[in-house]
């Protein structure tokens, strides 16, 4: 039986290949690649003549069972993207679904990942982090997703378009509030990288005056949560737990954890909620 490899290929500068990349481009039997266009330049790059089809979200659908067929005649595929680890804000999870569900390996070449590299540029915390992918298009799914996201405390990455940027930021700066940190972490790898680090206000005032372009990837601070979660807010979060089945203290954790209140003082509010004796696990 083949195996289905996830190669990651450079997000911009041809050099950031690993050599366990090349070697295993050059040994599949074929590359099931975002745009063939753009991967045949790095084909050609290496000197790499395997043959290669597309695979994308048009036809995604069309060419499983071709990909499917081709594992299971023995035969091992590369799949790629245009930029970056395949998988992330591309089609390649339902292909790796229908291989691992019908049997076949599937094996991770790691390399680039635009979200990892503008995380760790950014200046902002790594130890904890959310992907969103590409946000919303419409306004009404993008402004409710914000408001969402602020009393998250992990940093959030997403990517986005040049056109959209600044609606994007000002969305951003509503939600959030002016002085919520953000990096906007342009073209990276590339001859023209730029990473614009600061306040919502401050970047947003910058691409005002600067036209955005190129490949996009924003990383954005983690939210106040102690400030933004009121009492009732805590409260309704533990009452929602403890109705699920979690014990007093399982949800006071939980809860503590996400707003960012100590949890002995979230612990005493789930007691004033069920205040008769319960058998609790430590």
């Amino acid at each position: 039986m083949g195996i289905l490899y996830l190669v990651a290929t450079p997000i911009g500068n041809l050099e950031d290949i690993t050599l366990r990349a090349l070697r295993i481009l050059r040994e599949v039997n074929l590359i099931a690649a975002e745009d063939t266009r753009h991967t045949r330049k790095l084909l050609t790059r290496y000197e790499i003549k395997t043959p290669l089809i597309s695979y994308h979200e048009h036809n995604k659908e069309a060419r499983l069972g071709e990909l499917l067929g081709r594992l299971a005649s023995g035969s091992s595929i590369a799949l790629v993207s245009d930029a970056g680890t395949p998988g992330l804000s591309d089609p390649g999870y339902e292909l790796v679904r229908a291989a691992l569900d019908a049997g076949y390996t599937v094996t991770p070449i790691p390399g680039p990942a635009a979200p990892i590299a503008a995380l760790v540029a950014s200046g902002l915390p790594t130890d904890a982090f959310v992907f969103l992918g590409y946000l919303p298009r419409k306004t009404s799914e993008n402004n409710r997703l914000l408001s969402g996201l602020v009393t998250e405390r992990r940093t959030i990455l997403a990517f986005e378009v040049p056109h959209r940027l600044r609606a994007t930021l000002a969305a951003m700066e509503h939600a959030f509030g002016p002085d919520r940190p953000v990096a906007v972490c342009r073209e990276l790898t590339k001859l023209h990288e730029e990473i614009m680090r600061g306040s919502l206000a401050e970047v947003r005032a910058h691409f005002e005056s600067a036209e955005p372009r190129g490949e996009i990837t924003l990383v954005i601070g983690a939210g106040d949560s102690a400030l933004a979660w009121d009492e009732q807010a805590v409260r309704e979060a533990v009452a929602q737990r403890m109705s699920r089945g979690l014990r007093r203290s399982e949800a006071a954790r939980e809860v503590a954890a996400e707003a960012g209140w100590p949890r002995s003082k979230v612990y005493r509010l789930a007691e004033e909620l069920h205040p008769e004796p319960v058998e609790e696990r430590e």
